[in-house]
């Protein structure tokens, strides 16, 4: 019962630790993050609601790349706070046994690893490709904003827009638009045109159902490009208006609209992996760069595996008596030899990918590993029992 009690204290300064941790981190890594992505209003007109729900949505990434090393700082600042309050010394003098307080945190390690390998094989990827898929259903409700006084405004691809001035109300005044990608496609048939030049006298963004720029005052340059033998002819032909209306509604920006490896779900992942047929699997690139996909189910498969490893590593600290000469060198040794076990696995991850042989050593090394460390506890435990007696 008073066991009971002692695991349940430790669980709950683990845990404090371990959540404070994690979302300061996680906090200040999506600070700056959010930061950045103001650009999809700012530059790209996408609307402001659109901004936070992607910011937030990239969430659950933040948090599980943080993970392992919130633990590892939760976990040493917990069992050296037990030691500064002598409380350890007190358990022992109990007769706790040691081995028993290891394996307490190698199961709770175990929770956390799950925990990690459920957001980053699940969770993450649903949550990124849905947080990418806003971005590609949004539509420009800011377009007024992102379109810049005084320089060439090329957020959407293959438009480009100049506007001399622009007032509080959005009336804008000498306008230059040049379309070379087709995208004014309410102005003509995508297939006869090659350019289009519109110069007006005024302009507003408006909304009639859909968002459209309403022009007044100008004239529509339209030029079609033909080749006869070895000369090119442009064709050009010019169009008066006193007002004109242009459709925004299918315009598209710069803003990444492809899904990325790492919003793809882990089940297709494998399956790209071991596609020997000319199946097509989205985000599944041919040959060698097949080695990102592997990377990438290794780094949600396999860096998680890594988390009882440091855990076991700061188990010796369990083993520090105060009579040791070399007590603070451990306090400081083996929390850092942790820490550099999880950058090494944040690096190797990435070059498991260039081979399934790689691949296997990523997996294995904690594997083997693991039970190394443990016997080598069990050692030393009954080692200093031995000294004691």
């Amino acid at each position: 019962m008073l066991s009971n009690k002692i695991y349940k204290h430790f669980f709950l300064e683990l845990s404090k630790y371990f959540l404070i941790t994690l979302f300061t981190f996680s906090a200040i890594v999506w600070t700056v993050q959010a930061v950045n992505f103001l650009d999809l209003v700012v530059e790209d007109g996408h609307a402001l609601t659109v901004y936070l729900g992607y910011s937030l949505l990239n969430v659950p990434k933040i948090l599980t790349k943080f993970i392992p090393l919130s633990f590892l700082i939760a976990l040493v600042l917990s069992i050296l706070k037990f030691d500064n309050e002598n409380e350890l010394i007190i358990l022992w003098t109990a007769g706790l046994n040691k081995l028993k307080v290891v394996n307490f945190f190698i199961k709770v390690s175990l929770i956390v690893t799950l925990l990690q390998l459920f957001l980053a094989t699940a969770i993450n990827p649903s949550v990124l490709n849905y947080s990418r898929s806003l971005i590609k259903s949004s539509s420009l409700d800011f377009i007024s904003s992102m379109i810049k006084t005084n320089q060439f405004n090329d957020t959407v691809a293959g438009l480009t827009i100049f506007v001399e001035k622009k007032n509080k109300n959005g009336d804008m005044e000498n306008i230059f638009i040049r379309d070379e990608g087709k995208v004014l496609r309410s102005l003509e048939d995508s297939g006869s045109t090659d350019n289009i030049t519109i110069i007006a006298k005024k302009g507003r963004v408006a909304n009639l159902d859909n968002p459209v720029l309403v022009l007044n005052d100008g004239i529509i340059q339209s030029e079609k490009i033909t080749t006869q033998k070895d000369n090119k002819n442009n064709n050009l032909q010019t169009v008066k208006f006193q007002k004109t209306i242009l459709k925004l509604d299918n315009i598209q920006t710069r803003s990444i609209v492809q899904t990325k490896i790492q919003e793809t779900p882990s089940k297709m992942l494998i399956e790209c992996y071991f596609n020997d047929e000319d199946k097509e699997i989205l985000n599944c690139p041919r040959d060698h760069k097949k080695n990102d996909v592997l990377s990438e189910i290794n780094r949600r498969f396999g860096m998680p595996l890594y988390i009882p490893v440091i855990t076991l590593i700061l188990c010796f600290l369990l083993n520090q008596r105060e009579e040791n000469k070399f007590k603070n060198f451990y306090k400081y040794f083996y929390p850092v030899f942790a820490f550099l076990i999880l950058v090494l696995a944040e690096i190797l991850v990435k070059y498991s990918g260039k081979s399934f042989t790689n691949t296997l050593i990523y997996y294995l090394t904690p594997i083997v590993i693991l039970p190394l460390i443990y016997f080598e506890i069990i050692r030393n435990f009954l080692y200093e029992n031995l000294r004691k007696k």
